[in-house]
């Protein structure tokens, strides 16, 4: 029988047939071989479970403005974040049934501020400037053909032309941002953490990171954030980052995320001049780029089926049909340097030739949305930005990314995924508890709900382990946890698994555990495990286990409750664990059947949605890995 739990009944709103309107409810660097020794938090194991987004923007960055985001400012985003009902740049009411515990406004760096300066006749807009303010103008007014001028203005921000004549607004916007994060920041209760987004789109291949400091403002406001004008080059934002950490005694990452839409780029074995990696680059990638957002809007980067044609679940949320502007398609040969389990395969491989892994990142999910709302929920999302916003025309069925006509590549409205967010073990809901669980890599991605994990690695974890009181406490005494290592074990591998499900989502279908590891020629391998399932299914000899039968009902929308599992616990050893050999591992949940975003629309607003769009699909988390390092 289909239920709709608690969580799924609202109040109707007088508009949009209640759609949630509103809700109720060069520095120098130190070679590293491996990732940090971690064994428990500073100051004591960490207990509270945090949630928030790293990667969201409001109307100080361009691209937002230009599509209708004119006057979400970063305090209406925090207002949001913490539960209260703001309008939307379309005249809505929106608001979280469950507020965040923290968030990153991540504005880009390129143009920062600079959009709703061209709007008014303000001194220092040059004549570039001047073409993009009548471009927007006719965009926003749907006046004529403006397609050439779009194309003229993509081409000017992936070049990094600048629009006015000097760099104090991207100064002064950066210092009023800062500012809002300072007044939005309540220790203990609400973290805003201060950051910006590196927007580096070579050729238009993505190439994006989000920067977050550790910092308030006596510190944060000593830096004016690098952007792409400065520099394509990665390495030149690390050394940026070391720079700001000497000069104020601050602290910082960068978190890549969207591989992809690099067409190859992101997770390259390569620097990013073409030259062969070097141990000195590796090791500096290893040190500011701890984490990578795995999941969001814009697709899914976890694993890609071609990749891991094995994988019954790899094929999430795809987006692969080309680069981030359109420019280019998709040749098959760059999704090996696009997903986050093959750049942790490469990253083995490396390592067995460098001496340094650089690609020792923790997972995370975050929106990346631009309308300065940070949903997740499939049934509270609220798109990308403001055309995609509830009711609006372009929402579901016009393109979001268009590689002409003729390929099946093109992206439709409704590919926008309701992902993601960011859960951290914390100590406590502050700043340096947050940013410190970041650094050491103790946390997780999920692509909306709040499943509750945790997993540690060891030599002898087993089943009466679950049974105790303490068993956190004493898991860290006997292991690691997600983001830690470890050396070498003789006599086996186990894990450690507790996951369960959002107490206001869907049930628990399985647990899996993903191992990659590296043989003694150097080729690396994957397999994937299911540990723990719900129901009385019978995993087959070559590990397949059957598909849960839930039932769904899409007019209403809601899912079947009776199905899956609340908590999903085992002790799980490697069957095929070598002692010599190095290997990573990471957990990946999944839920039960439930709907999509689409399905929502196409109950509540009466959308017309074509029969080949999914309106189903499995939600889930990805853990940070273990990594096992003979």
């Amino acid at each position: 029988m289909a239920n709709t739990p608690a969580r799924k009944r609202h109040a109707l709103g007088e508009t949009l047939a209640g759609y949630l309107v509103p809700v109720v409810l060069a520095s120098q660097v130190t070679l590293a071989a491996a990732p940090a020794p971690v064994t428990a938090a500073p100051e004591g194991n960490p207990e509270t479970l945090l949630w928030g987004d790293t990667h969201l923007h409001t109307m100080l960055s361009a691209d937002a403005n230009i599509i209708g985001n004119l006057a979400f400012t970063p305090e209406l985003a925090y207002r949001f974040a913490k539960g209260q009902a703001v309008t939307t740049s379309t005249g809505q009411q929106a608001q979280l049934d469950r507020p965040l515990d923290f968030l990153v406004v991540a504005d880009h760096a390129e143009y920062f501020g600079v959009v709703p300066a061209l709007r008014t006749d303000k001194p220092g807009i040059n004549p570039v400037g001047a073409r993009g303010r009548d471009w927007i103008s006719r965009f926003l007014s749907a006046e004529g053909d403006a397609r050439p001028e779009a194309l003229e203005l993509v081409r000017t921000f992936s070049s990094g032309k600048p629009l006015m004549t000097s760099e104090s607004k991207r100064i002064d916007t950066w210092l009023t941002t800062v500012a809002a994060s300072d007044a939005a920041n309540e220790p203990g209760t609400f973290t805003a953490l201060s950051g910006f987004e590196w927007t580096a789109q070579p050729a238009g291949n993505n190439l994006h990171r989000v920067v977050i400091l550790r910092d308030s403002r006596d510190k944060a406001e000593q830096l004016t954030p690098l952007s792409l004008f400065d520099s394509f080059d990665p390495e030149h934002l690390w050394d940026f980052l070391a720079d700001y950490e000497q000069r104020t005694g601050g602290q910082a990452l960068a978190i890549p995320h969207n591989g992809n839409l690099s067409n190859g780029l992101m997770f390259t074995d390569t620097q990013y001049d073409g030259q062969a990696m070097d141990a000195v680059y590796a090791a500096k990638r290893a040190r500011w780029e701890p984490l990578v957002e795995v999941t969001q809007i814009k697709g899914d980067s976890e694993a890609h089926p071609s990749l891991s044609p094995g994988d019954d679940f790899a094929d999430f949320g795809t987006w692969d049909g080309g680069n981030l502007d359109s420019t280019s398609k998709k040749l098959p040969w760059m999704l090996r340097y696009e997903y986050a389990r093959a750049a942790l395969k490469t990253g083995l491989e490396l390592e067995q030739q460098l001496g340094v892994n650089p690609y020792t990142f923790g997972m995370i999910g975050s929106t990346d949305s631009h309308s300065g709302l940070a949903t997740a929920d499939d049934d509270n999302f609220w798109g990308k930005g403001p055309p995609w916003e509830p009711g609006q025309a372009a929402r579901v069925n016009s393109y979001f990314i268009a590689y002409g006509d003729e390929y099946a590549g093109n992206i439709m409205g409704w590919d926008q995924l309701a992902s993601g967010y960011a859960a951290v073990w914390a100590r406590e809901n502050t700043r340096d508890a947050i940013f410190e669980a970041l650094k050491r890599r103790e946390v997780y991605a999920t692509t909306g709900p709040r499943i509750r994990l945790r997993y540690f690695a060891g030599a002898n974890f087993s089943s009466e382990d679950l049974q105790r009181d303490d068993w956190v406490d004493h898991a860290y005494s006997k292991g690691v946890p997600m983001g830690g290592q470890l050396g070498k074990l003789e006599d086996g591998l186990s894990l450690l698994i507790v996951a369960e499900r959002d107490p206001q989502g869907a049930n628990l279908d399985r647990v899996q555990v993903v191992k990659g590891w590296v043989d003694e020629s150097g080729d690396s391998h994957e397999q994937v495990y299911n540990v723990a399932w719900s129901g009385d299914r019978i995993l087959s000899d070559d590990g397949d286990l059957p598909p849960l039968s839930a039932s769904i009902d899409l007019d209403t929308p809601s899912y079947d409750t009776q199905v899956g599992g609340s908590r999903l616990a085992v002790t799980w050893t490697d069957p095929n664990f070598n002692p010599d050999q190095a290997a990573f591992y990471y957990l990946r949940v999944l839920e039960v059947p439930t709907p999509r975003w689409v399905a929502y629309d196409r109950a509540r607003l009466g959308v017309d949605v074509p029969d080949t769009v999914p309106l189903v699909h499995q939600e889930r988390a990805y853990s940070s890995p273990i990594w096992y390092r003979p």
